[in-house]
């Protein structure tokens, strides 16, 4: 599979991670050696929702490679604003750009995204479905900062419903051998019945929790979120569980001593400032992780965009339509909805994942 599908189509594989991992260790090691890269490539940065760090990085890691960058970073600055399909901005960006990072609120957008341009695609986030490159920007801190990605035992704490960051974490780790994760969320935020499944086909080991402490001691990976209020349909319903898993200072103290806390940012309340000052908190680490990160896949996104396309797809069946109200077939023009048939004999959406029904 070529790293062009890898990018667009989210399906990681453990040799493709860690050979980004090997490269972004590299660039740390080398910077020099990777200053004029990318001269004379340009990355179009197409964000139509904000975005602080995710946006710079990824135009800070371009201007590092020797490129130069051209976007938007906001839906009202694009023609999005008139109207505008995401297919049309798609073919008119392609051929300005030699490589596209894209953020989008609808959930399933970047896959169509691939389907019109045959400049690559880098999902920077899909409405509450996926983050991949923060994902990417996870690994390499967990593996600089504890030396090794397998047999961890991982807590995801706060929204794991529209935590698209954990989503993608989930997918990554569980590649790696005798990983396990503490699932620590209010029933209401917990995570997505099609991860949950996804795990179980799998044979990925978990648990379930609404307690931090209750797990603290066994953890390797505290991975930390905030509660996602955008994505709630009605506002209001955000208050149950803001305030209800801070992590404290007073908390960590029962953590290991080589135990790490990550946290994709922005934090609102959920880790207090005191945490910072513990060698444990890995987080702003964990964004010069991200720009290295992106770094990485930038160059052999360029560099192997001319292999041979070896990535398996879903089979499409039509005649279903998504039940997710975010899913970008609710929102683009003339776009079909398909599914594709889970190993458990449900079907699935092929752009989000969530589960279809019959027209």
């Amino acid at each position: 599979m070529s790293y062009e599908k890898f990018a667009r189509y989210n399906r990681f594989l453990v040799e493709e991670l860690n050979e980004l991992l090997a490269l972004a260790e590299d660039i740390i090691a080398s910077p020099e050696r990777y200053a004029e890269k990318c001269k004379g490539k340009k990355i179009a940065t197409l964000f139509f929702e904000p975005s602080t760090r995710t946006r710079l990085s990824f135009e800070a890691a371009m201007i590092e490679l020797g490129g130069q960058v051209l976007g938007f970073e906001s839906a009202s600055t694009s023609s999005a604003a008139k109207g505008e399909s995401i297919a049309d901005t798609i073919r008119v960006v392609g051929n300005y750009a030699d490589i596209i990072a894209m953020r989008h609120p609808s959930e399933g957008a970047p896959y169509v995204s691939a389907e019109y341009t045959d400049v690559p695609i880098i999902n920077a986030g899909d409405g509450g479905h996926s983050h991949p490159t923060q994902t990417l920007a996870d690994l390499l801190t967990i593996h600089r900062e504890i030396g090794h990605l397998n047999g961890l035992t991982v807590g995801l704490c706060g929204d794991l419903k529209f935590g698209r960051t954990v989503h993608s974490l989930i997918s990554a780790m569980s590649r790696y051998e005798g990983v396990k994760f503490v699932l620590i969320s209010p029933k209401e935020l917990a995570l997505p019945a099609y991860m949950i499944e996804k795990m179980q086909e799998q044979g990925i080991e978990y648990s379930v929790t609404e307690d931090m402490e209750e797990c603290m001691a066994e953890l390797d990976v505290l991975y930390m979120t905030r509660v996602q209020k955008e994505r709630f349909e009605d506002a209001s319903g955000f208050g149950f569980a803001e305030d209800k898993f801070i992590l404290t200072a007073e908390k960590l103290k029962k953590a290991k001593p080589e135990m790490r806390v990550l946290h994709p940012l922005p934090r609102v309340n959920e880790i207090t400032f005191n945490v910072d000052k513990d060698e444990r908190a890995a987080y702003f680490r964990q964004t010069f992780n991200g720009k290295i990160m992106r770094m990485a896949l930038i160059l052999k996104l360029l560099e192997e965009r001319a292999l041979p396309d070896t990535v398996r797809k879903h089979e499409r069946i039509s005649g279903r339509v998504c039940t997710n109200k975010k899913c970008i077939t609710r929102m683009e023009r003339d776009l079909e909805s398909y599914s594709y048939k889970t190993p458990s004999g449900e079907y699935a959406c092929i752009y989000c994942d969530a589960p279809t029904e019959k027209k």
